[in-house]
């Protein structure tokens, strides 16, 4: 199969160098296995060396790739250049973080709402063969969530005045009140605070971009639930 040229357009910023923002363009023959993140390489290899963005694990684990990538959120290493369908791939940060430069923004506020307290991890899921010994508790994973902050980016709560701390904070805080039930009443009211819950509009566009299924919105609605039967149990 003969490569495709593709147009690839990017904002580009740079703090005093390249400010305001502006779009530059760039031509790539791509394949069909390239990804955006390939082609991101292929660019500042060949054509501009001052080129930014984040990557590391090109399977989708790390999430630092991720940016709008045709206006939605996406890890740039398993989004296939040519399944987008567009002889124009326009690229452009986050949605909803400050742009340190070019395609990276800056993540600390991300973080902020993710406790060091709670746990990554959870059990992992049976793959048969042979059993743990006797000693061990079990396999154990990582969560699913890769922190790539696409559900944030998509989120239209987030960003207002108000603080919204996004889906994937309201997300983790679920999972750690199911593997703590210790800490629920804590965990609870963090997830019901000024700042929480009651800030969701019940889009699901962060289910809907999320790459490791994690599903915030069902986190969401399970701890609205929650919320709900602990004030009915008040009055």
């Amino acid at each position: 199969m003969e490569p495709t040229k593709i147009n690839f357009r990017i904002l580009r910023f740079k703090p005093g160098r390249i400010d305001p923002p502006r779009h530059q363009e760039f031509e790539l023959a791509v394949g069909p296995q390239t990804t955006v993140l390939d082609s991101l390489e292929q660019l500042k290899l060949e054509q501009d060396n001052t080129l930014m963005y984040r990557h590391s694990c090109h399977h989708s684990s790390c999430g630092t790739c991720a940016c709008m990538i045709n206006g939605v959120p996406r890890p740039a290493c398993v989004t296939g250049v040519l399944d987008l369908g567009t002889a124009t791939v326009t690229l452009e940060p986050l949605v909803g973080f400050r742009t340190i430069g070019d395609l990276v923004v800056d993540m600390r506020d991300f973080y902020g709402d993710l406790s060091e307290e709670w746990s990554g991890l959870r059990a992992a899921e049976a793959r048969g063969g042979k059993g743990s010994p006797q000693s061990h508790q079990g396999p154990v994973r990582f969560e699913n969530c890769i922190e790539c902050g696409c559900c944030v980016a998509a989120c239209p709560a987030v960003g207002g005045s108000d603080g919204f701390m996004g889906p994937a904070a309201l997300a983790a805080i679920h999972n750690e009140m199911l593997k703590s039930p210790a800490k629920k009443t804590a965990l609870l009211a963090l997830a019901d605070g000024e700042r929480g819950q009651r800030l969701c509009r019940r889009a699901l566009n962060c289910s809907r971009v999320c790459p490791t299924a994690v599903s915030p919105a069902r986190h969401i609605a399970d701890l609205r639930r929650m919320v709900s039967a602990a004030e009915g149990d008040g009055q």
